[in-house]
């Protein structure tokens, strides 16, 4: 059994050799000051440096309330929880051509089509450029154009022979394949545009696709097909985007070639095949 006591002198410490006085508390009030270096209700200390050497581990002191715990240190090579800290291996997207990518005949077809299709512009860019296998060459084409009631047929006799030329080949090639069949499309399209304003004029209009004429339609969905489906992996734009899987750009590039074509017509010869 223990009694508690209301005498205040049983929680007063004895004299000392410093004089303290029978009436001084337990408790010092001096003892509740802060420090010099006190830092505020939160002081906290540093974080130990990392010491490699050291044989026991330093247990780290944390910062202000609410902050996370610091991550703790892993050296390379060492597993943390089971884990290797070494990065993972990450298989590759599957390339061009991999067994997932086969095409089977697709991309011989392809070939077929740009080699016949590019063969024709350059025979008939000949035809014009040098009057080869009959052709009319520079002085006859210009006169054709006049004729057809184009302006500026001088300038534009040597840009559609050039870029008839050109086309071709970049089709053969494989090579820059939509610009190439966007400027075929074009060609064509000015072309077939002025030949049913011929028809036209010669109230034939309505036997155009039966008089011969279905060649150059013919020719330019050719040209059309092959700026949506790209010229395959057998051509210089095996590696770009718009061989592995033609797209938008592609059909921006169809929409351009055709314009262009249209544009032509209009800016140079203003003439209206169903007015």
């Amino acid at each position: 059994m223990t009694s508690e006591t209301n005498d205040p002198r049983a929680w007063q410490r004895p004299d000392d050799a410093a004089g303290r006085p029978v009436s001084a508390s337990l408790v010092d009030p001096e003892d509740d000051l802060p420090s010099v270096n006190y830092g505020g209700d939160f002081e906290t200390t540093a974080i130990p440096p990392y010491d490699a050497n050291a044989s026991a581990p330093v247990s780290p002191a944390f910062g202000l309330l609410n902050d996370p715990e610091p991550l703790p240190y892993v050296q390379p090579g060492a597993r943390l929880d089971g884990y290797s800290a070494e990065p993972a291996a990450i298989d590759p997207l599957p390339q061009f051509g991999a067994p997932e990518h086969r095409r089977g005949t697709l991309d011989l077809g392809l070939l077929l089509l740009r080699v016949a299709v590019g063969a024709l512009f350059i025979g008939h860019g000949l035809q014009k450029a040098f009057g080869l296998w009959g052709g009319p060459g520079l002085g006859g084409w210009e006169s054709e154009l006049s004729d057809m009631g184009f302006r500026y047929a001088d300038i534009l006799t040597y840009v559609a022979t050039g870029g008839q030329i050109a086309a071709g080949v970049l089709l053969i090639l494989g090579l820059f394949t939509p610009v190439a069949a966007a400027g075929a499309l074009a060609y064509l399209v000015t072309g077939v545009l002025a030949d049913a304003m011929a028809a036209h004029e010669a109230a034939q209009l309505s036997s155009f696709l039966t008089d011969g004429h279905e060649y150059k339609v013919f020719l330019a969905v050719a040209v059309a097909a092959l700026v949506l489906t790209g010229p395959g992996r057998y051509g210089f734009d095996a590696g770009r985007g718009w061989a592995r899987r033609p797209f938008v750009g592609s059909f921006v590039a169809l929409v351009l070639g055709a314009g262009a074509g249209v544009a032509i017509w209009v800016l140079l010869n203003g003439g209206n095949p169903l007015a």
